[in-house]
This record gives C-alpha cells, sequence and structure tokens, in this order.
C-alpha cells in the first residue's frame, strides 16, 4: 500500500511516523518527500492491509503537525517514471541514457529497436558497440554543455545527435552523471522540416491561369512534372518561378518528400557554397564544431529548386555539375563522399545560352540543367488574362485586411492596363493590395494605382525627323531597341520579342551599343 501524509516541514516528524508503524509491525519499504512546499511525505508499505491502515489513520492524524492521511496509487517518482516511460515511447526517434562510463542505461523502444534488442536488455550495453569512433563521454567533459547536431555513424548509418549533459547546474565536470542522447537519421531531417512547411507549399490549380499563354505553360510543366529529369525554368523575375517549380514537385513521384530552395543571387560564393553542400565539423574559424547539413542533404529524395542559378561562380557549377553528373559531392573542408538522390530545378531571369556564350556559364552545366525547359512570359504579354486575375488579388487583399470586398473602376483598370509592369505578377499583388488599404468606399479608383514611373515621359516622344531617311530610321531602330531592351535583356529574348533572329538582334545591339556595358 502506498499513503500519503499530509504534514508540516518540521524536525522529526517522518521518526514520529516511523516509530507508531513500526509499533504495529509495518515494514516501510521507500519513502518521499514531495509536495510544493516538501509538506508532504509519501510512504510505500507493501505489507500494510486495509485494517492496519484504518486503525492507523486516527493515530497518525493526531501526531502534532500532521494534518491529513490518505491512500494514493502511485509514488511520485513512480508517476514521474511511468509519465517519462510513455513520452519516450510515444517518439519516433532513439533517445538514449549513457553514464559516464560510455555504458547505456536507458532507451526509449525506438533506440532499442535501432540497437537491435529488447528495452529491458539495453541497460548495461556499451554505446561503443554501436557507435564508430564516437566516444560520448570524452566529448561531453571537453564540451560540458550541450551539442546539437553532431553526426554520428550507429550501425552504418549516419545520425544527427543532440546531446544533453546530465549536470546540476554550477556544478563541476567531476559531478557529471552522463548524458541524454537523441538520434534522428541525417536523411530524414528535410523531411521533418518539410511536414512542418508542407502547408505553405500548393500545387498546379493554385496558379491563376486567366491568361492563354500561361495556361498553356500550365499544361507543359503538368506533363514534365512526373519525369525525373533536371528542369530549367526560365522568366524575369515576378513572373512565378519558384511557385511552378513547388507545383512541379507536388505534382511528381517525389511530391512526398522535402522541397528546399536556395536563392544564388546575391550571396557571396563561400556562403552559396556552405549553405548548398554544408560543411565538416571545425571546416573554418567561427563554423559550428559538429558541423553542418547543406540543403542537398537535408533535400534527400526530394527536389532542390537553385534560383538565379546564372549567377552562381564557376566553382560552384564545377560542384554542381558533378553533383548531377554522379550524384556526389563533399561538404566544405571534409573529404567524406556524399551521394544522394536529389531532383534539381533551377530558375533564371537570364539567357543561359548567351552566357555561355560570353563564357560566363559552362556549356557542359547549362545542357545538363536544360533536359526539360519552361519559359514563363511576363505580364505584359499575358494582359488577356489581367482583369481576372486583378480581381483574383483584390479578393485576396480584402481577406488578409478584414475589408469589404471592393470593385476595381474603369479608369483603375485602364491605369493597370498600360502599365509595362517591371515586376511582374508579384508586382501587380503588391499594387493592388495597397490600393484595397487605400480604398474607402465600394471603388479603387485610379488614384489608388501607385505605380513608380508611371507617368515618365515615353523614350519615343521627344524623337526628331533631322537628317536623311537612314539617320531617321537608325535613330528610331536605337530607341526602339533600347526600349525593349529593357525588359527583353538578352538577344534570344529580344529577337523572339522583334519576331527575328536572335543573330540579327545581337548586330543590331552591337551597333548601336546597347548592352555592352552588361558583355
Amino acid at each position: 500500500m502506498r499513503i500519503k501524509v499530509h504534514c508540516q516541514n518540521r524536525i522529526g516528524i517522518l521518526r514520529d511516523m516511523l516509530d507508531l508503524l513500526a509499533d504495529y509491525g509495518v515494514n516501510v519499504a521507500r519513502g518521499e518527500v514531495g509536495g510544493e512546499q516538501g509538506n508532504a511525505v509519501y510512504l510505500l508499505c507493501p505489507n500494510l492491509i486495509n485494517l492496519q491502515f484504518q486503525s492507523l489513520r486516527p493515530k497518525i492524524e493526531a501526531i502534532p503537525g500532521v494534518f491529513a492521511l490518505q491512500r494514493v496509487g502511485l509514488m511520485p517518482s513512480e508517476r514521474r517514471a511511468l509519465e517519462l516511460n510513455a513520452l519516450l515511447g510515444a517518439l519516433e526517434f532513439p533517445v538514449l541514457s549513457v553514464d559516464m562510463a560510455g555504458q547505456i542505461v536507458a532507451a526509449n523502444r525506438a533506440a532499442a529497436q535501432l540497437l537491435g534488442v529488447r528495452v529491458d536488455e539495453v541497460p548495461g550495453i556499451a554505446l561503443s558497440r554501436y557507435a564508430e569512433d564516437f566516444d560520448l563521454p570524452a566529448l561531453v567533459r571537453a564540451s560540458k554543455a550541450r551539442i546539437n547536431g553532431l553526426r554520428v555513424k550507429v550501425k552504418g548509418d549516419v545520425y544527427l545527435a543532440d546531446i544533453a549533459p546530465l549536470q546540476t547546474e554550477g556544478e563541476d565536470s567531476e559531478a557529471l552523471a552522463g548524458a541524454v542522447l537523441t538520434l534522428q537519421r541525417a536523411d530524414r531531417i528535410g523531411e521533418h522540416i518539410y511536414n512542418v512547411r508542407r502547408q505553405e507549399l500548393r500545387g498546379f490549380d493554385s496558379i491563376f491561369q486567366s491568361s492563354k499563354a500561361l495556361a498553356a505553360v500550365v499544361r507543359e510543366a503538368r506533363r514534365m512534372a512526373p519525369l525525373d529529369a533536371p528542369l530549367l525554368i526560365e522568366g524575369e523575375t515576378g513572373t512565378g518561378k519558384e511557385l511552378l517549380a513547388r507545383a512541379c514537385h507536388l505534382a511528381s513521384p517525389r511530391g512526398k518528400a522535402p522541397f528546399m530552395a536556395l536563392n544564388c543571387a546575391g550571396l557571396p560564393e563561400s556562403m552559396a557554397e556552405t549553405e548548398l553542400f554544408g560543411y565538416g565539423p571545425g571546416a573554418f574559424e567561427g563554423a559550428r564544431p559538429e558541423g553542418k547539413l547543406g540543403l542537398l542533404e537535408l533535400t534527400a529524395g526530394g527536389t532542390l529548386f537553385l534560383d538565379g542559378v546564372g549567377e552562381m561562380s564557376p566553382r560552384l557549377q564545377g560542384k554542381l555539375l558533378r553533383f548531377l553528373q554522379d550524384g556526389g559531392f563533399r561538404r566544405v573542408g571534409s573529404d567524406e563522399e556524399v551521394y544522394l538522390d536529389v531532383r534539381v530545378i533551377c530558375s533564371t531571369q537570364q539567357d543561359l545560352s548567351e552566357l555561355c556564350g560570353r563564357g560566363e556559364f559552362r556549356r557542359d552545366l547549362y545542357h545538363r540543367l536544360n533536359v526539360l525547359s519552361l519559359h514563363i512570359p511576363p505580364l505584359r504579354e499575358c494582359l488577356d488574362g489581367l482583369d481576372a486575375l486583378a480581381a483574383h488579388f483584390i479578393d485576396q487583399a480584402s481577406r488578409q485586411i478584414g475589408c469589404p470586398l471592393p470593385q476595381l473602376a474603369p479608369p483603375a483598370l485602364e491605369r493597370l492596363r498600360h502599365y509595362h509592369w517591371p515586376g511582374n505578377v508579384r508586382q501587380l499583388e503588391n499594387v493592388l493590395f495597397q490600393a484595397v488599404s487605400l480604398c474607402d468606399g465600394k471603388w479603387i479608383k485610379a488614384e489608388h494605382i501607385r505605380l513608380p514611373d508611371y507617368d515618365m515621359p515615353q523614350p519615343l516622344g521627344a524623337f526628331t525627323l533631322d537628317g536623311g531617311l537612314e539617320q531617321i530610321v537608325g535613330r528610331f531602330e536605337k530607341v526602339v531597341l533600347e526600349t525593349l531592351y529593357r525588359d527583353h535583356p538578352s538577344s534570344r529574348l529580344l529577337g523572339k520579342r522583334l519576331g527575328v533572329s536572335h543573330t540579327t538582334v545581337a548586330n543590331k545591339l552591337r551597333q548601336y551599343g546597347i548592352g555592352a556595358e552588361k558583355a
């Protein structure tokens, strides 16, 4: 029987209880002090029967400082042990407690399955039998602090280990009792992150296809999505390249595996390399001692999206090419070869074939990436769907802001139609969100549509007719090419826009010195 005595915390009160129990021949196997302020005593009395309890109850309650006596189902330590076991048993990843001799003291069911033994057989097993080149006691003594994400090989598989030392705060290393070791498979970390973020991902059905040109792109993407080959998506900023890449991933056989994205534009080479490939323990000054997983390893089995791939440094292009060829790479500061199965989807605002011609992008990498390709047209070429797209964004904005749904006045719609949209769909969405926030009635008016440089004079407005026909035509041709080049910054894109070969356009651009500063 287990009993709880609610009492004062005074010297000698426990001795008074034990003397009384001894007089009745009751053996006390274990005792614990509990309660919020140590105002309860719990006693485990194996041979105490109910008749004795009823006789003892008034006598114990008569002891000075005792308030009440009752039977309980569990001692506090038993309850904590049962709750802890239940919690650990519910975890799908292995958790082990290891002492400072390197012996496993306790483990949950997942850890026992990993080691290939029953839970009751775990205590006393040496961790070194299963973990290669891993001296946990020495590591804990040296660190004296929590370690997260340490790479450990257990039975041949790579795990990331979180190590929490068992030490009372403020005590020295001699008081270390061991550590609790939590293991996560390295190739499943990305999947866990992906599942947390999965609600943010959207498929083809969420891509608004009011324009015929965009609907045609989505049809092509649906056909390419299930194909397990690299995909190159071309398009200007704000056209939704990442959204299309996510949709292709979700519609592929890898749809339940991780999807990770890295924007290569604007990242220094060293940062882009460590983000993509990770680094080994102590790879450089300031690096985490346990190393770091790169996005490639976090994406194992899934899809990696590289935005702005045209701005990758030549060295990173070489490492990426090697991974695409044989699936292998090395982390920064490590000689260990890592082999993974990852589909790569890339996007670019630039003409990669033109970059190859200028020697700024590797031709062999371009051919590896360009197995499948999609081109997303800019918004100015999809104005046939502008009305429906604008209505969609206004509806979204009114829901987010929590205001009545306004209508787009005809002058406001005309203002949208005559803008060149350098930021494309993303810019349209932001402009309409601002318009809804400014609108205080049922209509979004033209003055609510705030567009940068909307009233900027057109380049052709100052065109003169001085000189002969050849000079006039030359000036006009130069102005046309300068105007369109801003939105089609390559000979291939501009040639497609004008309906002529890119060689013809390239010669004209060279003749007028257009874009020469980017060459």
